[in-house]
């Protein structure tokens, strides 16, 4: 419980000149003497769905025995500081993603569940980030985000003469037939949650009036701080210095040596530094969560047909390029480096959530995220057994501290309605489910 003198609106935001910005979770948003649980700032669930190209190199994901007594393999071992609240599923598959089209339907089937109507013209399902959004996702600025690093406009074998591109470049169909576009740009996406231009020429306009959006509002946070306790006044100051950093690296990228040169587009290339770019993305991710913008978001962490490299990890290869190891033990020792690197990434990107007050609890004990792909073998673009793995604790609905091992060819789908169900979603089917999973 949280005694506070004062009580904010939990929707308070800070307004300045063209920009509007969210605030976390503060005490003073709850009533003196009142239960947490039994107000308006009651923990909600956040849903993340972040999806990586390529499959996974499976007997360096999966673990070799089952139940809580379990071992890491190399690809997952970076998510060891948050054993207690994952769950590695085992033995999934995905026929309504199997096709001929091979790389062009598995981002969009991932979260349907439901393989497409053949035609150029996209007819498939609503995805269940979609379906969220929809019953518990109304309450904020955004019902929610879809991202990714890269644009996935489907070049080349990422589209197919008989489905077209429609499910190549988004994980996402607000219905049957709408794909949502994805954000790939730090700085786009940054305008989008901070912003309020309504053009480009007005939002330049803002951006020369001054050199920051939080010195736009810096009225307002003055006098908010007058009203906040210290705690509150800290938790504020952390949450404001990280949309700062933020801000002052995505400027910083903005005047690089190669931000003056009108450049072509190339395809799986879309950021003169892909790790510093695909950590911005998950650290704007996190501020959406934090400052409730959005508590359903999906996050394409590259391209199918990627082919992006890896040099910075040791890996000069082109990611699609090597994802085609024809059972080369070297080949798959350097494909699966690049896995383990996403991972990484990821775990930072968890690391901040469990690190982020929301509440009673951190943002991790409160989010349902699923991290995974739409295949297996990449050699073989095969959709079973699928890499898996579900991290966060749910608003207490999810047990964690656990490999579990199903049937063989259990549907993918049967986890996807488990998550919304225990989100708080009325829902009793998806795809070709066959039943929520209780173990879980």
């Amino acid at each position: 419980m949280f005694i506070t003198k004062k009580h904010l609106s939990r929707r308070a935001v800070l307004r300045g000149l063209g920009v509007t910005v969210s605030l976390p979770l503060l005490e003073a948003m709850v009533p003196a003497a009142t239960a947490i649980a039994n107000t308006a700032a009651a923990p909600k669930p956040r849903l993340g769905f972040f999806y990586f190209p390529h499959g996974a190199v499976m007997e360096k994901w999966t673990p070799k025995t089952v139940g809580r007594d379990f071992e890491l393999m190399p690809i997952l071992e970076p998510l060891a500081p948050f054993r207690k609240q994952l769950t590695i599923v085992s033995n999934l598959g995905n026929k309504p993603a199997e096709s001929r089209a091979v790389h062009a339907l598995v981002p969009a089937t991932w979260l349907s569940c439901v393989h497409p109507r053949e035609g150029l013209e996209p007819y498939m399902a609503p995805t269940v980030d979609q379906i969220a959004a929809r019953y518990i996702g109304q309450e904020t600025p955004w019902p929610s985000l879809e991202t990714a690093t890269a644009q996935g406009h489907g070049q080349g074998s990422a589209c197919e003469r008989g489905y077209g591109c429609s499910y190549s470049g988004t994980l996402s169909f607000r219905t049957a037939s709408t794909p949502l576009p994805v954000e790939s740009n730090p700085r786009q996406l940054f305008l989008r949650l901070f912003g309020q231009g309504d053009s480009a020429e007005e939002r330049k306009f803002l951006a020369q009036q001054t050199s920051s959006i939080l010195d736009m509002i810096s009225g307002e946070l003055a006098s908010l701080n007058r009203q906040l306790g210290p705690r509150d006044r800290s938790t504020l100051g952390d949450y404001l210095e990280s949309v700062r950093e933020i801000e002052r690296r995505i400027q910083n990228s903005a005047h690089g040596r190669l931000a003056s040169l009108n450049l072509p587009e190339v395809p799986g290339a879309v950021s003169e530094n892909f790790d510093e770019h695909l950590k911005l993305m998950f650290e704007l991710i996190a501020l959406a969560y934090q400052g409730d913008l959005t508590r359903i978001q999906s996050f394409m962490i590259a391209p199918e047909v990627s082919e992006q490299t890896y040099n910075h990890i040791g890996v000069p290869d082109a990611f699609h390029a090597i994802s085609h190891h024809a059972e080369d033990p070297a080949k798959k020792e350097r494909l699966s480096r690049i896995q383990r690197y996403h991972t990484e990434v990821f775990a930072q990107f968890v690391d901040r959530l469990a690190k982020m007050p929301d509440g009673d609890g951190s943002m991790l004990d409160h989010s349902i995220l699923l991290y995974g792909s739409n295949m297996s073998n990449s050699n073989l673009h095969n959709q079973y057994p699928l890499p898996t793995a579900i991290l966060g604790g749910g608003c207490g609905k999810i047990r964690g501290g656990q490999h579990i091992r199903f049937e063989e060819r259990t549907p993918l789908a049967n986890v996807l309605l488990t998550i919304l169900q225990r989100a708080g979603v009325p829902i009793d089917k998806v795809g070709d489910s066959t039943g929520p999973v209780a173990e879980i």
